[in-house]
């Protein structure tokens, strides 16, 4: 296992200050591709740090983007669901993602391949990921984690440059089922490398350790594991 260094990135994006965990490889002798990784509800805390870290053993610069604000941080599920509901379907949701890839590339704690950068994200991180390749974003490829399918109307999907990769459970509950064929057609009307997976025995949040909400939302190790393996394939070829 690399040793790994985490430290705060401080930004901007608009009035906005933003503050992101960098999280990265304790040597890298070369620029290593660059990863945005967008948070679930409760936005930057030490658990998704740790997924951060996972990540970043596999030779990425990942940094977990602040989507809320620096002063922002949800300690309860009320205050999470206000924050994200502030953010998302709103032009603030690709600008925040838009923001923490100009301060991936722009920070200077390790050097990163600016022409390899994609983004992933889990949960509403997952709806944010996506929107972010609808907006036409130039980045390598977008992964989302149990997260929404729907799309704020905003964009064209004909402006999607990323390949895309979801990775979905199948009994997920809080992921409407009628998303998925609706998702499938957007991507088929459109020239796009584009993978859906949905995991037999997965509802939503299988990915979060702290997950314990029986039927709805559960940590699954089994599913985990096949995920984040299929994201580390995708990003190997697409860069």
């Amino acid at each position: 296992m690399s040793q790994i260094t985490t430290q705060t990135v401080r930004y901007h994006a608009g009035e906005t200050a933003l503050a992101g965990t960098l999280v990265f490889p304790s040597e890298t002798p070369q620029p290593l591709p660059g990863l945005v990784m967008a948070p679930n509800w409760f936005g930057v805390t030490d658990n998704a740090a740790k997924l951060a870290q996972k990540v970043a053993e596999q030779g990425y610069v990942v940094l977990l983007a602040d989507l809320y604000g620096e002063s922002a941080r949800p300690t309860n599920p009320d205050e999470a669901g206000a924050a994200m509901m502030a953010v998302k379907n709103t032009p603030e949701e690709v600008g925040r993602m838009n923001a923490a890839i100009d301060a991936l590339k722009s920070q200077t704690a390790v050097a990163v391949d600016a022409q390899k950068i994609s983004a992933f994200g889990f949960c509403f991180g997952g709806h944010c990921a996506l929107e972010l390749a609808r907006s036409g974003a130039d980045i390598r490829a977008a992964i989302s984690f149990h997260g929404g399918l729907d799309t704020c109307g905003a964009y064209d999907a004909t402006q999607i440059k990323a390949a895309i990769l979801v990775l979905d459970g199948a009994k997920d509950p809080l992921v409407p089922r009628e998303q998925l064929p609706a998702f499938v057609n957007e991507m088929t009307t459109v020239n796009v490398d584009w993978q859906l997976v949905s995991y037999h025995d997965a509802v939503h949040s299988f990915t979060d350790e702290t997950a314990n909400n029986p039927g709805v939302a559960e940590f699954n190790p089994q599913v985990t594991e096949r995920a984040f393996t299929s994201m580390f394939e995708l990003l190997k070829r697409v860069n």
